[in-house]
């Protein structure tokens, strides 16, 4: 979670780095208004409103810093964007209702399969005791990595590698999130699901409806599954 020196640092490289800093903050607000708006047509049961503190996360996380330069005066918009490689930024809205639905606690630890700008890691770095991020993509992970430790999330790990087999090492997690669709969930991620846990992933292939998905592991080992919304994710990549 956030210190207070790293909310300097952060502020600081939001000055160097966003000269129209009022226009910034604008944008930031309408994306804020955008993600409840979306959260409250999009008919998912239990969330037609993003909780206080998730918003919170992503009004302090500077999305400008996870796009392209090429794509920054689009950062705030609540769509999608471009990262390389085939790969996208998740809409913020998404974004933060697969944080929602994760109900992080600040002493938790969530493994997140599929790093890509390192977007969501952050946000969930505001919320969350230790995240740990794997990506396929070497040139991301490696992209990613850099600019959380700019910013100062020094709880974010990030590795390159297949995230379908989670990371042990580190298991068990009391979140997971998926962002890349895979046409099934994966056992490895279950297994290393803490007890109350919570999975969010999306399930379906490219060129079919995919849903997301809330896995839920009971205190007694048990699992359940359960289908919020139609999305639609890149594919998720590597071994199966």
């Amino acid at each position: 979670m956030m210190s207070a020196a790293r909310h300097l640092a952060v502020l600081v490289l939001l000055l160097l780095s966003s000269p129209g800093q009022a226009e910034s903050e604008q944008d930031r607000a309408a994306m804020l208004e955008a993600i409840q708006a979306t959260a409250r047509d999009a008919a998912v049961p239990g969330q037609d409103q993003i909780s206080e503190p998730v918003m919170a996360a992503m009004a302090e996380v500077p999305r400008h810093r996870f796009v392209p330069p090429e794509e920054r005066d689009r950062a705030y918009l609540n769509r999608p964007l471009p990262i390389g490689y085939g790969q996208t930024i998740s809409q913020p809205y998404i974004v933060a209702l697969m944080t929602d639905l994760l109900d992080p606690q600040p002493d938790d630890r969530v493994f997140e399969l599929g790093t890509g700008s390192g977007y969501q890691a952050a946000v969930l770095a505001e919320l969350v005791d230790e995240v740990y991020t794997m990506e396929i993509i070497e040139p991301l992970g490696e992209g990613a990595a850099a600019t959380l430790a700019e910013l100062g999330y020094e709880d974010v790990h990030v590795e390159v590698g297949d995230g379908y087999h989670g990371w042990p090492q580190a298991a068990p997690f009391d979140g997971i999130v998926v962002t890349a669709a895979g046409d099934h969930i994966p056992p490895p991620l279950v297994e290393q699901l803490a007890p109350g846990g919570r999975m969010v992933i999306p399930v379906g292939s490219r060129f079919m409806t995919q849903q997301l998905m809330l896995v839920e592991k009971a205190e007694d080992g048990s699992v359940s599954t359960r289908s919020l919304l139609p999305v639609r994710f890149v594919p998720l990549t590597g071994e199966r």
